[in-house]
């Protein structure tokens, strides 16, 4: 994997305080929720949320999570992928693809096969096994596409 390795936060409690500073920094969302999803996401038997990393020597390259809810109205459409970042100049390496593949998986391994996610994309998320759904309205008004990913990663 090019020199790349992905990582459930879930195994790696140690890195919780820096990838939340991490996702924080590039989305803007309280510290503070990253930290109590991350922490969440230690709890024997949960399934959601899970936070992964892409991790380049030491340094955080890219990463993602799955939560219940995204900030959007439709609550039965869960659980949803979100925050997915990879860092600018470790972009067109794939990694966001393989990082998409290896949560599918993953979640498929604790008996969810279905995902959701919420994007301003159009076409990039299609690379990788995802389909349009719907438009849906968010948290804080505005209308946001819906994406879903069922089966094999």
């Amino acid at each position: 994997m090019n020199g790349y390795k992905i990582i459930k936060i879930k195994n790696h409690p140690e890195l919780i305080s820096r990838a939340a500073d991490w996702f924080h920094e590039k989305w803007y969302v309280p510290v503070e929720e990253y930290r109590n999803s991350m922490e969440a996401s230690m709890q024997s038997g949960v399934s959601v949320p899970q936070w992964y990393l892409v991790v380049e020597d030491s340094r955080i390259i890219g990463g993602a999570g799955v939560i219940e809810n995204d900030f959007h109205k439709r609550k039965d459409l869960t659980p949803n992928l979100c925050a997915l970042y990879v860092e600018e100049d470790c972009r067109c390496r794939g990694i966001a693809g393989e990082l998409l593949r290896f949560i599918c998986n993953d979640m498929r391994g604790t008996g969810i096969d279905t995902l959701y996610l919420i994007t301003d994309h159009t076409s990039f998320y299609e690379r990788y096994g995802w389909e349009y759904f719907c438009m849906v309205e968010e948290d804080e008004g505005g209308m946001i596409r819906m994406y879903i990913h069922k089966g094999k990663g």
